[in-house]
C-alpha cells in the first residue's frame, strides 16, 4: 500500500523537528503515525551487541563488504515507512552516499529485540512493514519470554520459532541464542 508522498514528507519533517525528549530512543513512522520509542534497557542492548557480533564474524565469508549495524534509519517513501531497526545487514558502501536513510533493497536482514514497553509493535506492525518493504529476513528476539521468530521466504510465509539456547539458522548465518538473556 502506498501513501501520499506529501503526507509522508510532512511527517518526516515533523519527526525531524521533535525535541530531544529524555527517555525517547527512536522516532519511526508507520501507518501515517509518528511513533516515539522509549530508550532501550541494558539487556536489550546486550542482545543487540551479541547478535551483531555473531553476524559480523560470519559476514566476511557469506557477504564480503557487508556489516551488521544498528543506528541507521530504513525508509520506504513509497509505503510511507521510516524504521530504525536494532540491527540491519547491508553493504558498508551504502553508508557512503548523501541519502539520510537506507532503502529496503539495500538490506538483507533486519533484527528487532522486543522492548518491554511496546511488544506489539515488533510482533505485528514491523512484521507487516518489513514484509511489505521486501526485506528478505526479519529476526525477532524477545527477551521478555526468552524466545524469538525467524521470518523469511516471500512475505514471511515461513516462521521458525526458537527458544534462547537454541542454535538458529537466519538466512545463510547461524546464531547461538544461548548468549542471550531475558529481561528478568
Amino acid at each position: 500500500m502506498s501513501v501520499d508522498p506529501a503526507t509522508f514528507a510532512r511527517l518526516r519533517a515533523i519527526a525531524a523537528q521533535l525535541p530531544q525528549v529524555p527517555g525517547i530512543g527512536k522516532i519511526e513512522i508507520s501507518n501515517d503515525t509518528i511513533v516515539m520509542m522509549m530508550s532501550p534497557v541494558k539487556r536489550h542492548e546486550l542482545a543487540v551487541i551479541r547478535i551483531a557480533r555473531q553476524l559480523n564474524d560470519q559476514l566476511p565469508q557469506t557477504h564480503p563488504g557487508h556489516l551488521a549495524h544498528g543506528g541507521a534509519d530504513l525508509v520506504d517513501p513509497v509505503r510511507g515507512r521510516l524504521r530504525n531497526p536494532d540491527i540491519m545487514v547491508f553493504h558498508e558502501e551504502a553508508l557512503n552516499d548523501e541519502e539520510a536513510a537506507l532503502l529496503p533493497h539495500q538490506v538483507l536482514l533486519v533484527v528487532e529485540v522486543v522492548s518491554a514497553s511496546n511488544p506489539e509493535n515488533d510482533y505485528l506492525t514491523k512484521v507487516r512493514d518489513y514484509s511489505a518493504m521486501g526485506i528478505p529476513t526479519y529476526l525477532l528476539v524477545d527477551p521478555r519470554k526468552g524466545t524469538g521468530i525467524v521470518h523469511d521466504e516471500p512475505e514471511y510465509a515461513r516462521r521458525e520459532h526458537f527458544a534462547f539456547g537454541d542454535t538458529v539458522t537466519v538466512g545463510p548465518w547461524t546464531l547461538d541464542t544461548g548468549v542471550l538473556r531475558t529481561y528478568s
